[in-house]
């Protein structure tokens, strides 16, 4: 399996890893962030949300069938113990080369098995002077899977938005930071809590924060 990434100075204890993704240039990403259906279990319209499942064999992305998002009430307290459905990643997107980099950029720094499941949900937040955009609207939380990649597409007129690990939920985060594009931050969710801060616009208008969060285990039934 080809080496598609580089790492830069951050480790914690090997649980958790940021990583810039040298291979993938994310301007490819960011016309697949303009359909995207808005997520009708959050309120507010200010989050939008494709998801789809994969397994890899050797360089060979196998898209799975459709599933449903599933994470009980121990983990989401907001939405846990309920089946949410989430419309597929386009397939023009799933072609990418640079999304299949980005996938095994996953693999390779997990270390997955080869039959591993990966759900890849493929997320935007917006925000208005009006109205705060909340990434993690369950607040600082695990998400009952083993491995979590959040990988950073577009940050355009937001200001916030930084994501930080804890250890426990009411200690002091021992990771802060605002991922920028290109960047993929690797957690052990067994090990972490993880949480992003609300964005708001820098001027006027609209703010984006485009994100893949990918998984494994998918978290799909």
């Amino acid at each position: 399996m080809q080496k598609v990434w580089e790492s830069t100075e951050l480790e914690y204890a090997f649980l958790f890893t940021l990583r810039k993704v040298n291979s993938i240039n994310t301007e490819g990403f960011k016309q697949f962030f303009n359909n995207l259906p808005v997520d009708p279990y959050i309120k507010g319209n200010y989050r939008s949300r494709r998801l789809s499942r994969f397994t890899v064999s050797g360089d060979n992305l196998t898209k799975l069938p459709h599933g449903y998002l599933f994470q009980s009430k121990d983990y989401n307290p907001l939405l846990g113990d309920i089946k949410r459905e989430f419309a597929e990643l386009d397939d023009a997107l799933v072609e990418l080369d640079i999304f299949k980099n980005l996938v095994l950029a996953f693999i390779d720094s997990c270390k997955l098995h080869p039959e591993a499941e990966i759900g890849v949900h493929q997320i935007r937040t917006t925000c208005s002077p009006d109205n705060l955009g909340n990434p993690a609207p369950e607040g600082i939380h695990r998400d009952g899977t083993d491995f979590i990649g959040i990988f950073s597409v577009t940050r355009e007129n937001i200001q916030g938005g930084e994501t930080h690990l804890y250890t426990a939920k009411k200690e002091k985060p021992v990771f802060s930071k605002i991922l920028h594009p290109g960047e993929l931050l690797l957690v052990n969710d067994h090990e972490f809590f993880h949480f992003t801060t609300p964005i708001k616009p820098q001027t006027e208008g609209q703010g984006i924060r485009d994100v893949f969060v990918l998984t494994s285990p998918s978290l799909l039934t």
